[in-house]
């Protein structure tokens, strides 16, 4: 199954036969350090920048119900953001993924992010819809 959208996401996590953790990583797009004339003028029209990892979240599939409980849930910490990345780990033999296996994934997550490795992913904007990285 392709997914577009959230809730294509969320279908797809609920329709598996083992335990599932998705894990949220929240972007930002900023300016790269002593930007160029021309990297700023296409930041400044929504082109460009780098995606800078602020915020981190996992969530069970049946703790969501739609994006924009999730997108109000993470304004309630002030941090704003641009782009969600995600990424989901399976738990085995019925049993729940560790709160520990869940931090370790998260860090790499970040990692991997901030070395510019968007492709293995799911990026989605604020609407919940998919969007292709450049």
């Amino acid at each position: 199954m392709a997914i577009s959208r959230f809730a294509d996401l969320l279908d797809e996590a609920r329709r598996q036969s083992e335990p599932q953790r998705l894990l949220f990583v929240f972007a930002r797009a900023e300016l790269p350090d002593n930007p160029t004339a021309e990297q700023r003028q296409r930041f400044e029209q929504g082109e460009g920048g780098v995606l800078t990892p602020v915020l981190c979240v996992d969530k069970t599939p049946d703790e969501l119900n739609d994006m924009a409980a999730l997108t109000a849930e993470s304004q309630k910490t002030g941090i704003e953001w641009d782009i969600v990345f995600v990424g989901a780990l399976s738990g085995s033999g019925g049993e729940a993924v560790s709160d520990d296996a869940v931090e370790r994934q998260l860090q790499r997550m970040v990692e991997s992010l901030q070395m510019g490795n968007t492709q293995a992913f799911l990026a989605l904007n604020r609407q919940g819809e998919a969007v292709a990285l450049q």
